[in-house]
């Protein structure tokens, strides 16, 4: 090599790691997020999930796991081993909430309509909820699950021990259901469409329950950590709302993308996505949502937290209602998706 093409080579080497630096500098400053989840069936935050989204909106280091259910994911929220938790059902919330952990909701998903509830197996008699009584049914014991078999056996008269209560995650529901080991189930999809794939017959669904005290899927976070880093918080909500807004506009596509997600086939994704009422950036501050200022205290979801704070109450899984969800509900953080 002669001395001319030596210094262009090593001029060239110089300009690289001259770019080199700023970019590791850059790469350093970015937080590290680590987003919890479970897998509910097809769902818009799979898109943002897909599409990076959150990566983008956040310019942090994103990590996911995945939890079975809602009570297995709040040891992790407990640690402060996880950032955000979504696709949690309110009940855990609640628990957590009574329990004194500083949880609040910074997106509320969606309300499940039909993607949740009671199938029974076929040949097991039983066609109505006061049939339930004496019969053995799967649960995940302290999840949404524990509220709606609650409230379904009020309005029908029966009593909460009656029901012989099966604790196992949802992936095991499926096993027991063709062993025999149960009679019915109350869950959430994927598993839920599963069941009834396989002859089960549908008793309730999560639609049947009042807005004021239903079935919710929410992403959260700690509060006071979320009160330190609202840029790190509204990233995220802006991410959720990315992948909502996907969803409505390219809806083909994006149920391709939660099929992947999920390992399903997207007739399966779309049934399952058809099974929620989803809402908006925009719905987060709206009375279906977490309402703004006064409003707070009587939209949806507060109104959920405190009358499923009172069945969890009369059922022996919290020792008293909390005297108020103020703190656990943040609306602030999605206002600016306000239109």
């Amino acid at each position: 090599m002669n001395k001319r093409s030596w210094m262009r080579g090593a001029l060239a080497a110089c300009t690289l790691a001259a770019g080199l630096v700023p970019m590791a500098a850059m790469a350093a400053d970015k937080p590290d997020v680590i987003i919890g989840y479970e897998n509910n069936g097809a769902d818009p935050y799979m898109v943002s999930m897909a599409r990076h989204l959150f990566e983008k909106d956040m310019h942090a280091k994103v990590e996911y796991k995945m939890f079975s259910s809602g009570p297995a994911a709040m040891s992790a929220l407990a640690s402060n081993s996880l950032t955000f938790m979504c696709g949690l059902g309110v009940p855990p919330l609640v628990t957590a909430i009574a329990q004194g952990l500083p949880m609040t909701i910074v997106y509320n998903q969606e309300r499940y309509t039909t993607a949740a509830g009671i199938v029974v197996k076929p040949g097991s008699g039983i066609t109505t909820v006061a049939g339930l009584k004496g019969k053995k049914i799967a649960i995940v014991a302290g999840s949404q699950a524990s509220f709606e078999l609650a409230t379904f056996l009020a309005e029908a008269h029966v009593a909460y021990d009656s029901v012989t209560q099966i604790n196992m995650a949802p992936p095991q529901m499926r096993t027991s259901w063709v062993t025999g080991a149960i009679d019915a189930a109350i869950v959430w999809d994927p598993v839920f469409s599963a069941l009834q794939a396989a002859g089960g017959k549908v008793l309730k669904t999560d639609g049947d329950l009042p807005r004021t005290a239903s079935s919710y899927n929410v992403c959260i976070a700690d509060s006071k950590w979320a009160a330190a880093h609202p840029a790190l918080v509204r990233g995220f909500v802006a991410a959720m709302d990315e992948g909502y807004q996907i969803t409505r506009k390219d809806t083909e596509q994006a149920i391709a993308d939660m099929a992947r997600q999920t390992g399903v086939t997207v007739p399966v994704a779309r049934k399952e996505l058809a099974g929620y009422e989803l809402f908006s950036g925009a719905d987060q501050s709206s009375p279906k949502g977490m309402g703004q200022g006064a409003g707070v205290k009587t939209s949806a979801t507060y109104m959920t937290l405190v009358n499923t704070a009172k069945v969890l109450q009369q059922i022996g899984r919290i020792q008293q209602v909390p005297a108020s969800f103020a703190d656990n509900v943040a609306p602030q953080y999605s206002e600016h998706l306000a239109h």
